[in-house]
């Protein structure tokens, strides 16, 4: 199978299939409202106002699954990025990325692109530190490590690229420019 086989559920409950976009480059996240990473809402609608018109769209999966970070309702998720962010893109149902109730899409994602480690930098550090206490073994599995985690997704399905959080958001969208 691939990216095009795949679907979600949307925030109203009802199924998006990835073959909405065919043709188009794709940004997917596990997004979260209560983690030091949120104000990557704020780049990533940039991106999706700079490259939308060009075919570029963003899969935002909101996620509870990191330290309880994304409370609430889907509604009151989406009424959180609107009034602090003033997104655009659409979100999907809150979702498990990891674990046995991960969506099948994530399964995909994470088979085409493993973690690679988290850069360097004083995140990068913090991050290895924390995720050590939570799972020696975290350098060593495909699992999404933590909230904010992007898949860039090209015109065909393929999945190009996975960015960790601690990823420069410059960089993102620079790769979103070559892709459009």
């Amino acid at each position: 199978m691939g990216f095009y086989d795949y679907s979600v559920t949307d925030a109203q409950g009802n199924e998006f299939s990835m073959d909405n976009f065919k043709g188009k480059v794709v940004l997917v996240v596990n997004t979260a409202t209560g983690c030091g990473f949120t104000p990557h809402y704020k780049d990533i609608e940039a991106m999706y106002e700079q490259y939308h018109d060009q075919g570029f769209e963003v899969l935002d999966i909101p996620c509870n699954q990191f330290a309880g970070q994304t409370p609430g309702t889907d509604e009151e998720i989406h009424e959180f990025c609107q009034l602090h962010y003033n997104t655009q893109f659409p979100q999907m149902k809150k979702s498990d990325v990891n674990g046995e109730n991960q969506l099948p899409l994530y399964k995909f994602l994470k088979e085409q692109k493993g973690f690679e480690g988290f850069g360097k930098g004083p995140a990068a550090l913090a991050m290895n530190v924390m995720l050590k206490k939570i799972d020696k073994d975290y350098k060593n599995n495909p699992d999404i490590k933590w909230n904010f985690t992007k898949f860039l997704v090209d015109r065909e399905g393929n999945v190009v690229e996975r960015y960790e959080p601690t990823a420069d958001l410059k960089k993102i969208s620079e790769r979103i420019g070559t892709l459009i």
